[in-house]
């Protein structure tokens, strides 16, 4: 039987929205899109969180479906440099770095979001990830440039994309402090996790896009997604535009706005647990 017409929808406009406009800015600074397209919500205590598992899948790929067409055109004069300056040593920086992310989604994706995907476990991810870059950028020096990029470091940064799918770590935290473990300078690391970031972000949208098309949406989400999808993609332009490309500064404020979110989320978990 369909619900009421006057029931409230199970994704109501204004939550598409919020989490829409939010998700362009987090999925370019290394703080974690997915997790925070968890927590806030959350914290919040939006009905987001009791919204069906699959249908909570769905709206993140909606969300990074618009990101990544953001990204596309935000970014559409270096990618149309990096596309003719392909040589081997990039293609083999590209396959590398894509290889990792591609096999561990389509093996490991489900079983980590079936038991990875609380509260808990995306605010360890936050605190974990973090003290990883910040670690990573306070001991290695900032020797190397991003063409002396090799097949060492894509497959790094490959596995650096796979662990992100562990929910709080990030592929843009995880990328940037794999790439200053390498010694690569801040802006050159900046650079190299923001060219393998695209064709992943890409790629997992087009899958889980075709798996979403399979099943179909129900009538009653199809305006809040389609939302979503437009304000992550403004979102993204203009974040593309406010956010430095090249990140000159240290990693330790991102890592210390990681780890208070994963404070506040532990703090909200105690007190719920006190209930």
């Amino acid at each position: 039987m369909p619900p009421p017409a006057d029931a409230a929808p199970a994704l109501p406009l204004r939550h598409a929205l919020a989490l829409g406009l939010l998700h362009g800015p987090a999925e370019l600074l290394p703080v974690s899109s997915s997790g925070h397209t968890t927590l806030v919500p959350w914290l919040l205590g939006w009905p987001y969180p009791q919204l069906d598992p699959e249908l909570r899948k769905a709206f993140e790929v909606a969300l990074h479906a618009g990101t990544a067409a953001g990204l596309l055109l935000a970014l559409r004069g270096e990618v149309a440099e990096a596309a003719g300056a392909l040589d081997r040593r990039r293609l083999t920086l590209l396959a590398g770095s894509f290889a990792p992310p591609a096999v561990a989604g389509l093996l490991f994706e489900r079983p980590i979001e079936r038991r990875l995907g609380t509260a808990g476990s995306i605010a360890a991810g936050l605190a974990a990830g973090g003290a990883l870059m910040a670690l990573a950028d306070a001991l290695a020096p900032q020797e190397r440039t991003r063409e002396q990029a090799g097949p060492a470091d894509a497959l790094l940064l490959g596995l650096a994309q796979a662990s992100a799918l562990i929910p709080g770590l990030s592929r843009g935290g995880m990328t940037l402090a794999a790439m200053r473990a390498r010694r690569f300078a801040r802006p050159e690391a900046s650079a190299l996790s923001r060219h393998v970031a695209l064709p992943v972000i890409a790629g997992a949208s087009v899958l889980k896009g075709t798996r979403l098309a399979r099943r179909g949406l129900p009538r009653e989400v199809r305006a809040p997604f389609a939302l979503a999808i437009g304000a992550s993609f403004a979102s993204t332009l203009v974040a593309a535009r406010l956010v430095p490309v090249e990140r000159v500064g240290p990693l330790w404020p991102y890592a210390a706005y990681r780890g208070g979110l994963a404070a506040l989320t532990a703090r909200r978990l105690w007190q719920h647990r006190g209930r």
